[in-house]
C-alpha cells in the first residue's frame, strides 16, 4: 500500500510503499498483550526480599519449658507468628523470565505496526533529524505536527542532535530501528517512523 512521507516541518516528501505483511495485519490483541506481558516480566528485576526463619537474627532456644505454664507450646522464637520472627511465605529473589516464542514476538511487531496503522496512528517522515541540539526547537517543530506522545524510530544511527534535544520533552521516546519493540510502540499515542526505519522493517521482515 501506498502512503505519504513528510518532514517533521509537516511538508510533502512524496510517498513510500508499505508491505501489507508488516502493515496490513488485523491486529490481534491476545498477541500483542502475551508480547507486553513478555517483555515486562524479562524486565522485572526479581530482587525482593524477606528473611525467612531461618535466617533472622534472633535466638533458636526454646521459648520456656514444655509443660507446666498453661500457655500454648512454642519452641523457636523465630516462628512467623512471633513479632522479630521471620516471614512465612515470603518473596524470595527469582527471575520473573518466562518463555515465549521467538516467531510469536516477530508476529506480535508485526502486529503492533498494524495496529498502529489502523488507528490513523502512524506517521512517516523522511528523516528523524534536528539542525542543532535544541530542545526547544525541537518541541516547536513537534507540536507543528501535534505530537505530544510519540515514539520516534530512526535508522540504524540515530541523528546526535535530535536525540539529545528529545530527551527533556515529556511523553517522547526516540529509538534506532534495532530497538523497536512492542511495549514501547503501545504506550505512547503516535509512532514516527522514518523512511529509513521503513526500509530496515522491510528487510528484516523478508
Amino acid at each position: 500500500m501506498e502512503f505519504n512521507v513528510t518532514t517533521l516541518e509537516g511538508k510533502d516528501a512524496g510517498k513510500v510503499s508499505l508491505s501489507d505483511e508488516i502493515f496490513g495485519l488485523d491486529p490481534r490483541q491476545d498477541i500483542l498483550a502475551r508480547m507486553v506481558r513478555w517483555q515486562l516480566a524479562k524486565k522485572q528485576q526479581g530482587t525482593h526480599k524477606s528473611k525467612g526463619r531461618s535466617e533472622v537474627a534472633r535466638t533458636g532456644s526454646k521459648m520456656y519449658k514444655q509443660k507446666g505454664t498453661g500457655r500454648a507450646r512454642h519452641h523457636s522464637a523465630r516462628a512467623p507468628q512471633f513479632r522479630g520472627g521471620g516471614k512465612a511465605h515470603g518473596p524470595v529473589v527469582r527471575s520473573h523470565e518466562h518463555d515465549l516464542p521467538k516467531k510469536v514476538r516477530a508476529l506480535a511487531l508485526r502486529h503492533a505496526l498494524s495496529a498502529k496503522l489502523k488507528a490513523e496512528e502512524l506517521i512517516i517522515v523522511d528523516q528523524v533529524a534536528a539542525a542543532e541540539a535544541k530542545t526547544k526547537a525541537v518541541a516547536g517543530t513537534l507540536a507543528t505536527l501535534g505530537l505530544t506522545n510519540a515514539l520516534f524510530v530512526g535508522g540504524s544511527e540515530l541523528d546526535n542532535n535530535f536525540k539529545l534535544a528529545a530527551a527533556n520533552i515529556p511523553n517522547i521516546d526516540v529509538l534506532p530501528v534495532q530497538g523497536i519493540n512492542v511495549y514501547d510502540i503501545l504506550r505512547r499515542g503516535k509512532l514516527v517512523l522514518s523512511k529509513a526505519a521503513v526500509e530496515a522493517l522491510e528487510e528484516r521482515f523478508k
